[in-house]
């Protein structure tokens, strides 16, 4: 029984140990690729409505979160995340939408554009 108990301890210090690690590695990647300034806020709005809400991203902003790149947009997810404010979201719903809104903004600056 006794050694249960420490077991359990361990399991809650290794994921406590986990979540604060994971809460460095994404600021470190942030600070580190100055993911914070890549995009204006109109664009960030746009990006933010489209994963955490319901809502579209357009074709401009699509460009500059493509330009920010997939580590930035991933850290800056994981981040938010990881605020208070938003503890009674499902984080596994909203990595998907992520990814989602990720994949479509790459799919639509990757297809050629009609020609005139």
């Amino acid at each position: 029984m006794a050694s249960l108990n420490v077991y359990s301890v361990l399991v809650v210090l290794f994921l406590t140990c986990g979540v604060v690690m994971a809460t460095k590695e994404n600021d470190q990647i942030i600070k580190e690729n100055n993911c914070e300034t890549k995009m204006g806020f109109p664009c960030v709005l746009e990006a933010f409505t489209s994963i955490f809400n319901t809502g579209s991203i357009c074709n401009k902003c699509c460009g500059k979160l493509v330009v920010l790149g997939k580590v930035c947009h991933s850290a800056l997810v994981k981040r938010t995340l990881e605020n208070p404010v938003f503890k009674g979201l499902n984080p596994a719903t909203i990595i998907a939408k992520s990814i989602q809104t990720w994949n479509y903004c790459l799919a639509l600056i990757d297809s050629p554009s009609p020609s005139a």
